[in-house]
């Protein structure tokens, strides 16, 4: 995939503010036009947003497409500042994206071609219009967008995302609040939660964080964001996540993608998956076939206009992690909307950033046809805590060595250090104060003769048992470089009653080993030679994850916190492993 530096502008810009658009259901959607200043017509990008079409989420693509020649329509979403309609998240998505881009094809200014652009829930948009097959409909380039809500994004596979949830609703009830006149009753009380009210979606203070019970958040947020107490009702899989779910309807899509993730994105799964779907189950050979995706070093909300971020957290990947995106989606979009889609099609259709390496490289599938999945176990003498321990990590599998255990208490959770998060610092940063704790197991390999390189899905089979009924486990892949210092690169979650179901839970015998499978995403990070691989595991990553209160009572209905004594086995029948897929070099 070729990377472009940019067409070179040709018109000025003429604006018509607020256009009224009546959807099926007789909903008035509004939405800024920015066009070429010139006569003729055009092809149309469409971008929706929830979070006001004057604000910055929509400025680098107004300032960017329509000098070279696209028609941009930025539109408030239903129920969402100048829109009429009540907000429900993603409920109405799909209907309202499907009559908005027929609406734009016949525009006095469209030549009758639509396209779409837009990150996060302006990404999230596109593919649910994308499932009802709009006609006029020609490519899409979705980037960082959501599309699994229970098994990523509001909940990690049954484990909520607190850190952002808490800080992304109440931020989104400002708007509802002030259309329906009472945003001052609740603003002293919003403010009180957040430790910087002056910004618009800024962290909450740790007493918010672990208020107890979490179920008392729907009441406080229920004026701004009522759908929000629903979310918490609804902590087991089933119908009401089943009806949110696009993956079923990737059949229905038409029309070609280019898919823009990050590797510390908090989507990171959802991009991979709807590139890989798509690329294999979209209704034409060309929406197969046209299929691109962009995997680049950045965390998720990345400023990326012209250029993008060298990296994210406290780490710099270089000058050539910064790339023109924007530049790359018009050729993309050019390409389709010109009819010359065969001299794209022949391509690499997949981009991925090397992270240690720090270059980007083009690939022909994901994940990579040569990967080889290899192990590496658990390895100690039963005293792997904290950096001070002896857990060790081999590509040998252990015969017969003792457990390691450790306490976990919920009211002194491990904390949250950057990776895949929102509402919360993302991204890199050193872990060496989470290792220090002693209910963090850490487990550091030897030190690497030559460069080892992981690309592609990492998983972990750990061997556990607990006194309590019900636990979380973690798992954390670290680079540890020759300084000590420990780069964050991959980690998951897994709460022990959903081991087996996540819409049929079941509770933990105590003290009874079960094994746990913890999906980590993925990846892609060369180890150079002279660092080593570590792995942590532990029992919170808070205040992202909310905390297991190790209760086994229902979800966040209690306030009661009990200790669990919790032991990782790595021994003959219970051989604890990480599954690194490993590229040959």
């Amino acid at each position: 995939m070729a990377q472009n530096r940019g067409a070179e502008p040709k018109y000025t810009v003429a604006i018509e503010k607020n256009l009224a658009m009546r959807t099926r259901d007789g909903i008035t959607l509004r939405a800024d036009v920015y066009r070429p200043d010139a006569s003729g017509r055009f092809p149309v990008l469409v971008m929706r947003t929830p979070y006001d079409k004057s604000q910055q989420m929509a400025m680098t693509e107004r300032d960017y497409f329509p000098p070279l020649g696209y028609v941009l329509i930025v539109q408030d979403t239903r129920g969402r500042f100048s829109s009429e309609g009540e907000f429900a998240p993603f409920v109405n998505e799909a209907r309202d994206g499907y009559d908005t881009i027929e609406w734009a094809a016949s525009l006095p200014w469209s030549n009758g071609k639509v396209g779409a652009v837009g990150q996060s829930y302006l990404a999230l948009v596109q593919y649910y219009a994308a499932t009802l097959g709009p006609p006029h409909l020609v490519a899409m380039c979705p980037v960082s967008g959501p599309i699994t809500y229970y098994e990523n994004c509001i909940y990690r596979r049954g484990v909520f995302e607190l850190g952002w949830m808490l800080a992304y609703f109440s931020f989104m009830a400002v708007n509802t609040l002030e259309r329906k006149g009472i945003y001052q009753e609740y603003k002293a009380q919003l403010d009180s939660y957040l430790s910087h009210p002056e910004l618009p979606l800024s962290p909450f203070t740790t007493e918010a964080y672990r208020h107890l019970p979490i179920a008392d958040w729907g009441e406080r947020l229920k004026a701004g964001a009522p759908h929000f107490a629903d979310y918490l009702q609804q902590w087991r899989d089933g119908a009401f996540w089943t009806a949110t779910d696009i993956r079923p309807l990737v059949r229905n899509v038409t029309v070609p993608m280019m898919h823009t993730g990050s590797w510390y994105d908090a989507f990171q799964f959802d991009t991979l998956t709807m590139y890989t779907q798509m690329h294999r189950d979209a209704r034409s050979d060309k929406a197969r076939r046209g299929q691109r995706l962009i995997m680049g070093p950045w965390a998720h909300l990345l400023p990326y206009s012209v250029p993008t971020s060298r990296g994210t957290g406290d780490i710099d990947f270089g000058p050539e992690a910064q790339v023109e995106l924007l530049a790359d989606q018009e050729r993309f979009l050019r390409h389709w909307f010109e009819g010359r889609e065969d001299e794209i099609l022949d391509e690499p259709p997949v981009r991925i950033f090397v992270m240690g390496d720090n270059r980007w490289r083009d690939e022909r599938e994901w994940p990579l046809a040569r990967t080889r999945y290899t192990k590496m176990y658990l390895r100690g003498r039963g005293r792997a805590n904290s950096l001070r321990g002896d857990g060790a990590l081999k590509f040998e599998a252990p015969a017969d060595e003792p457990a390691d255990q450790y306490t976990y208490d919920p009211d002194n959770p491990a904390p949250t250090r950057g990776g895949t998060t929102l509402g919360l610092a993302p991204g890199v940063f050193d872990q060496r104060d989470v290792e220090e704790r002693d209910d963090v197991l850490v487990y550091t390999g030897d030190v690497l003769s030559k460069d080892l390189e992981v690309t592609g899905p990492i998983t972990m089979k750990l061997h556990a048992s607990s006194s309590a009924r019900d636990t979380d486990f973690t798992a954390k892949l670290v680079d540890v470089r020759p300084d000590g210092y420990a780069q964050n690169i991959a980690e998951g979650i897994v709460r022990a009653r959903f081991r087996e179901s996540a819409s049929k839970p079941t509770l933990i015998a105590p003290d009874k080993v079960y094994e746990y499978g913890i999906d980590l995403w993925a990846t892609s990070h060369v180890f150079k030679a002279g660092h080593r691989l570590r792995l942590e595991v532990s029992s919170s990553n808070f205040p992202r994850y909310d905390r297991n209160q190790n209760t086994g009572n229902d979800l966040f209905v209690d306030r009661e916190l009990k200790t669990a004594r919790q032991t990782v086995h790595h021994s003959g029948p219970y051989a604890s492993h990480i599954v690194l897929p490993v590229i040959p070099r």
